[in-house]
């Protein structure tokens, strides 16, 4: 292993509770304020990537964040605006619920990204699925165990439970790929997208209407992606120019090297020369 094994279980234990914590949310507060609240794992995994990371994020993304989470205020005013806001049994519980899952998340998220860079993205992915799985097991034994018996189980109540296994499978195993490429901020960054895809959803699937504002927080999100991610290009290819100037660099060092050296040992061969020359015509003498 490339990693220490025990570094694994208290990711697989924040991750576990993270997910638990912003489920659970939904049974005191509205869908809305869960939907907002998130939000807080983005600024939590920009601090936590510049002090632990030492990421350094320009002014550019930093804009992009800032769009994006102006995208995703724009569709709780849509909420609002179109009467689709519903109280929760105890919202200040709620909301308080989401802020600790909300931080879970992040350090959940950095201490991925870590491992995946410095470890391997398939060890990763085992360890946190078999600590996940066992720390879940425990928990539902204890916390949730009369919820479980009250299931009435049928074909309707286990295909969601099904459903929900499977894309959250695909989500964990996609997951590391992208802190890989793009880091944690970009992560979170997308999945704002998912309120929007829900939207989508209810449109074509459930044949709801929803309010306009909703289309203007998809377009402002997406503006704030490629904002964020526009930048790296252009940070690869100067990175790629500063490489070909080294290189270059390098290379005239190395000639000059090997032309230094020869002029000297042409030096030295003509001095030879002469003094054997001189030893020569002394001996003839």
């Amino acid at each position: 292993m490339q990693a220490k094994l025990y570094y694994y279980i208290p990711l697989g234990l924040v991750d576990v509770e993270a997910n638990f914590l912003v489920v659970k949310a939904y049974q005191y507060t509205s869908m809305t304020s869960v939907m907002l609240l998130d939000c807080w794992t983005i600024p939590c995994v920009m601090v936590l990537t510049w002090i632990f990371l030492k990421t350094k994020y320009r002014f550019r993304k930093i804009i992009g964040v800032i769009v994006c989470v102006a995208g995703l205020v724009i569709v709780i005013f849509s909420d609002v605006h179109a009467g689709d806001r519903a109280g929760g049994s105890n919202p200040r519980k709620g909301d308080a619920i989401v802020i600790a899952g909300a931080t879970l998340y992040a350090f959940s998220n950095v201490s991925e990204e870590f491992l995946v860079k410095n470890a391997d993205r398939v060890e990763l992915m085992a360890m946190l699925g078999l600590f996940g799985a066992i720390i879940s097991a425990i928990q539902i034994s204890i916390v949730e165990r009369n919820e479980l018996k009250a299931i009435q189980w049928s074909a309707g109540q286990a295909l969601p439970f099904i459903g929900f296994s499977v894309a959250m499978f695909l989500f964990y195993s996609l997951v590391p790929i992208l802190l890989k490429i793009s880091g944690s901020t970009m992560l979170n960054l997308s999945l704002l997208t998912s309120d929007m895809w829900s939207v989508v959803i209810r449109i074509f699937a459930y044949h709801e209407k929803v309010d306009w504002l909703y289309f203007v927080a998809f377009g402002a999100v997406t503006i704030g992606l490629v904002i964020y991610s526009g930048g790296d290009k252009d940070q690869d290819q100067q990175r790629a120019e500063v490489a070909d100037e080294d290189a270059e660099r390098s290379k005239c060092f190395d000639e000059e090297a090997v032309s230094r050296s020869y002029n000297r040992g042409t030096v030295a061969g003509s001095s030879r020369t002469g003094e054997s020359s001189k030893h020569a015509i002394a001996a003839t003498g």
